[in-house]
Order: C-alpha cells, then structure tokens, then sequence
C-alpha cells in the first residue's frame, strides 16, 4: 500500500483537511504502508509561502510522519514542487492531443459558462467550433460525452457517476497553458506508484473524470490508475450542514493552534467519525490509540469497474 497525502497551498488548512489527513494515515499505517507528502501547487495565482509552510506546521502539530516527501518549505521549493514535472504533464497533454476526438480547444471564461450553466457544468459551447488547439487564450477540455458514466464498486455499495450530467468536457489544460489539477494528479499519481487514494465524497465527480483521463492516456497509466482503490469518507460540516472548506471560511487549524489547541482535540473528531462511539466520551484519543483501536474494515474501498465511455467506447474495459 502507498498513499498520499495532497493539500494544496491555497489558504490556511482546517479541520476538514486534517480528518481526511489522519484518517490517510491510520490507513497507511495499519497495513504497513508508505505515505508520501504531496503538495499541490500548480495555481500560482492562490498559491502563497505561508500555505505552504502552514501544511508543514499542521502536520508536525498533528504528529503525522510521512515516508516520501519534502520536509520544509525549501526542499519542496527546490526538488518538490509541481513545476519540476511540467514536462511530464505537457507531455500527457501532447498525446491527447494527438489522438482524435479526444480534446478541443475551448474559449469560453468561467463568468461565461456559469451564465449558460449556473451548475457549473460545462454546455458544450465550443465542441463543436473545431478551434486549432493552439488558439491563444483558450483551454483544452476533455470531450466527455452526456451518457458518459463511470462506476466505482466496493463489499458494501455502487457508486455510478453519470460524469457527462455532472461535469461534462472538463479542462486540462487551463487558458494560461497550466495544465490542470486533474491531469497533474493523474499523472503525478502513477509517478508516485500510489495505490490507494483517499479523500472525501463530494470528490467522487474528481475520481471519475481522473479514471476517464487515465482511461484516455492509456499505456502505463490506466495501468496503474486502474489498479488504485479509493476511499471516499464522508464530509465534517458546520452547524448550517455545509461542508468545511477554506472557500466557506472555515476556521483554521492555525487559528485553533494560536488559541491553545492541542491535536487531542483532532482526535476526538476523528475517533467519533471513525466510529469509536463503544468508548466514552471521556477517553482521551492519543494518535497511538487511535492507530490501536481503528477499523479499516469500516470503510470499504472503492475500485473502478466497467464504465460507459462513448467516444472510446472499445476501450472502456481497461478502466
């Protein structure tokens, strides 16, 4: 077993980001695996030092040790960060772009899609347009047809994801030549040799459109991207039932150290998350204990089946 852990430096890290943390790494560390610290920082637009040194401090505060990784600021400056696999992910995009009816070029801003398509979900605008894939100030979308769905299966359940309903042709390549979150991911995830991914279950729409790009890259990375198993928890949410997020102003654990927290406090939320309801509420939770008494059993792991891709439709059985 490898996983990973896969923040990205775009404000200051909350509880959310440190359930899904431990709970990464309870996983790892009952089977005997390696966790690897992956930080992702391609958006340089909301990328800033202090992120990046908070992910440091909130896993030292957290007591979580890692395998593989940078362990300060500098190191992942200087050997770490994304932009030492550009071309890595540039060449991922050139063989998409290589194959037919596989990527178009698309012109529309965000502002534009959202006012065709308040969801967010991408209408289709520029598909059929034919724009030569290096017009200026355009992004490179994925064609994903509507009746595109991938299906995710584990012991206890079936999760179908009608990936053309929900997000339609996503980009992978932004407008300002930056390849996109989820084409790095994929990418640097084979890289890495992970095998197992976890992360929280408003992610299932992400885990779909990476399997469909693996599925598109073929060769050595829907092989290995085939084989990962995920674990999708479910989400913390505030007393208003939203979920936690920097984009919702969540308060952060830097904050919460600031004001004296101690990790205890993490592992109670996690222990009562987890499950661990037959000990009091008065046990207190070290990170040891936690590791002792957890269950990997309770979360059964999802892996890809069979799934509905009709521009590759011969293909799909990879997945």
């Amino acid at each position: 077993m490898r996983s990973r852990i896969a923040p990205t430096p775009s404000g200051y890290l909350h509880i959310g980001n440190a359930f899904s943390f431990v709970l990464t790494w309870l996983l790892v560390r009952k089977h005997g695996g390696s966790l690897h610290l992956r930080i992702d920082d391609l958006d340089a637009q909301r990328k800033r030092p202090e992120y990046v040194q908070d992910i440091f401090d909130t896993l030292d505060w957290l007591q979580l040790d890692y395998d593989t990784g940078a362990r300060s600021v500098e190191e992942f400056e200087d050997v770490y960060a994304q932009r030492h696999r550009l071309t890595a992910y540039h060449a991922a995009l050139k063989e998409l772009a290589a194959q037919p009816n596989t990527v178009f070029a698309c012109a529309c801003s965000r502002t534009q899609i959202l006012r065709r398509s308040p969801s967010g979900r991408y209408p289709g605008t520029c598909q059929h347009k034919q724009l030569p894939l290096d017009t200026p100030e355009t992004a490179l979308r994925l064609i994903v047809e509507d009746t595109t769905a991938i299906s995710l299966s584990s012991a206890a359940h079936t999760h179908t994801i009608g990936l053309g309903q929900i997000m339609g042709s996503f980009i992978i390549r932004r407008r300002d030549g930056v390849p996109s979150y989820h084409l790095a991911s994929v990418v640097d995830d084979c890289t890495d040799g992970i095998t197992h991914i976890v992360r929280g279950v408003d992610l299932l729409p992400s885990t779909a459109a990476q399997l469909l790009l693996a599925e598109r890259l073929g060769g050595r990375i829907v092989q290995a991207f085939s084989a990962v198993r995920f674990l999708h928890h479910p989400l913390l949410l505030d007393t208003a039932g939203r979920k936690l997020s920097k984009s919702q102003g969540s308060t952060s654990l830097k904050q919460w150290r600031s004001e004296g927290a101690v990790p205890n406090m993490v592992y109670q939320i996690v222990a009562l998350e987890i499950g661990l309801q037959r000990f009091s509420a008065q046990h207190r939770w070290t990170l040891d204990s936690l590791l002792e008494a957890f269950n990997p059993d309770i979360f059964p792991l999802d892996s890809p089946v069979h799934s509905h891709c009709p521009v590759v439709s011969e293909s799909c059985n990879n997945i």
